[in-house]
């Protein structure tokens, strides 16, 4: 098991159990003692628990997440502009993969007929859209399913994205800053998503305006990681100009 994966599973038996303890956390993990006092102080760092003398109890909430339906209905005008803009951003031929995120799914839903593309995906919704698209040959990513997003995570996924190079990772992300980077609330999914930037030898970034300067607890890589943020006409000037200055390229659709 990943480190971003042991946290989140501490973070979920904290919030159930009220504390955990070390001894019982690395007889349960198979990891020592020193390897959970780590996981616990990341997490205190975070915010997220409070270390006590030999566990920790949780502190506050789990970041929020808003499930899939959610999120469908919110910014879609922003999302339909988005997903049109990002069209032609598509090779004639060749590779891509698309990220687990409402945006990445109406581009799929986009993607011309007469495109002749292989696709990789974790999410379950984009691959149910491009299983019947007559010039696709689709590769589905799997690993355990988040009910939350419908997107694959873990080892298996993990294991799969490091196999493959492709031309293009089309991302998303809940949060995007040049400070605090790309971020997402769960750390599984974070993971997941900085294997397929490495993957990939250009990355586009799926994003509205109303993500700008948001800061998740789980983060998967710098804005300087993404060649291109296509986002919506929200994102002032200013912001747009200070991003290119660090060397990601910006269209407001």
């Amino acid at each position: 098991m990943y480190a971003p994966e042991r946290q989140q599973e501490i973070l979920r038996l904290a919030r159930d159990g009220g504390r955990v303890d070390v001894l019982s956390l690395a007889e349960e993990f198979q990891v020592t003692a020193e390897t959970i006092r780590r996981d616990l102080k990341a997490l205190d760092r975070a915010g997220l628990v409070r270390r006590v003398h030999g566990g920790a109890i949780p502190v506050g909430r789990l970041d929020f997440e808003p499930d899939l339906a959610e999120r469908e209905g919110t910014s879609a005008d922003e999302k339909d502009r988005i997903a049109k803009a990002a069209v032609p951003e598509l090779p004639s031929e060749g590779t891509l993969i698309l990220d687990a995120g409402t945006t990445v799914a109406r581009l799929a839903a986009a993607i011309p007929l007469e495109s002749s593309l292989t696709v990789v995906t974790h999410s379950l919704p984009i691959a149910a859209r491009l299983a019947d698209h007559p010039g696709i040959q689709l590769h589905l990513i799997g690993g355990r399913v988040r009910h939350r997003t419908r997107a694959a995570v873990d080892a298996w996924a993990l294991r799969a994205y490091g196999e493959i190079r492709a031309d293009v990772l089309f991302v998303a992300a809940n949060g995007f800053s040049a400070e605090h980077g790309l971020t997402t609330p769960d750390l599984a999914e974070a993971a997941v998503k900085r294997a397929a930037v490495a993957a990939a030898r250009r990355v586009v970034l799926l994003a509205d305006s109303s993500k700008y300067g948001q800061e998740h607890f789980a983060r998967f890589g710098d804005l300087s990681d993404v060649d291109l943020l296509i986002t919506d006409s929200g994102l002032s000037p200013e912001d747009s100009a200070a991003i290119e200055r660090g060397g990601t390229e910006v269209v407001r659709a």
